[in-house]
């Protein structure tokens, strides 16, 4: 019976909420190790379940290796589910909302700096599938855009004349980021001069497609980027969201305001895009500390 509520929460998150996909498969693994638990320990009803029962589970999570931000993500699931099952009169006393929550060491994320930026978006030749690549990683460069928004862009999302491009970001949020000029005229010669070149029929709207004439997957774009990080010599672990973390940065770096570089990300919280300044930060105390006299 657990598992019908289960999936009574899945569907209140994807009709209610607009959760992604990628969202809803990691709330469903989450409460997939929580029923397991509850089964493999006995607990049939939910009216069994008591803030120690969730202890120990999240005890259970611990024991087993599992990082601190997995757990901390684990237990707002908890969190959350049993609110909705508060609110649907199933329980009378939400147990997780008592939970201590787990502050995980958060990782800086990976970016590249201006210079090898440069090199990374030099490295395409000027074949036609090259011109793409270079096209495409200057779109994710200039725009931020995660990889589920670049593979879902239509012709009729751009307009180059205004410069900007419109995007559809978690929770199907649409939102409008704005494009350079530099990146508007590579745009323009690639919808002009390359995409018809790629084109195999002319019922495919997507922006950006493949040698096979059809979009591109995340899988697709990831394979292509890792490409060029092999062709380029730079020996970091180059992704499609290395573009978004750099854009951020070098935004940041360069004195935009945060509230803005929120915007143009996305991010629902401004807590998400401080990260950014706290790589600016590391990076002048990593300076201060190399060159300052006195060390």
């Amino acid at each position: 019976m657990i598992d019908v509520y289960v999936d009574e929460y899945i569907t209140f998150l994807k009709i209610e909420k607009g959760l992604s996909s990628a969202s809803l498969s990691s709330y469903r693994q989450d409460l997939k190790h929580y029923t397991n638990y509850l089964a493999d320990n006995n607990i049939k009803s939910l009216d069994n379940v008591d803030t120690e029962v969730l202890i120990q589970f999240i005890k259970f999570l611990t024991d087993k290796g599992l990082s601190a931000q997995t757990i901390s993500r684990t237990q707002s699931t908890l969190r959350n589910f049993h609110h909705f099952l508060l609110n649907q009169n199933i329980i009378e006393v939400n147990p997780a909302v008592k939970l201590t929550a787990v502050r995980g060491e958060k990782k800086l994320p990976e970016y590249l700096t201006i210079e090898e930026m440069e090199i990374l978006l030099n490295t395409p030749d000027a074949s036609p599938a090259g011109l793409r690549d270079n096209t495409l990683m200057e779109v994710l460069y200039a725009s931020g855009i995660r990889v589920s928004e670049l593979i879902s862009i239509k012709r009729a999302d751009i307009n180059t004349e205004m410069g900007f491009i419109r995007v559809s970001g978690k929770g199907s949020k649409e939102r409008i980021v704005p494009i350079t000029d530099f990146v508007a005229k590579k745009l323009d010669h690639y919808v002009a001069e390359v995409r018809p070149y790629l084109l195999k029929t002319d019922d495919n709207d997507d922006l950006f497609i493949t040698n096979r004439g059809r979009g591109f997957t995340r899988q697709g774009l990831w394979k292509t980027i890792k490409k060029y990080e092999l062709l380029s010599g730079i020996r970091k672990n180059i992704t499609p969201h290395t573009f978004r973390h750099s854009f951020a940065t070098h935004l940041i770096e360069n004195g935009a305001d945060l509230r803005a570089v929120q915007e143009m990300l996305g991010h629902s919280d401004i807590s998400t895009t401080q990260i950014y300044t706290q790589i600016s930060t590391t990076k002048i105390r990593e300076m201060y500390k190399q060159f300052h006299p006195r060390k």
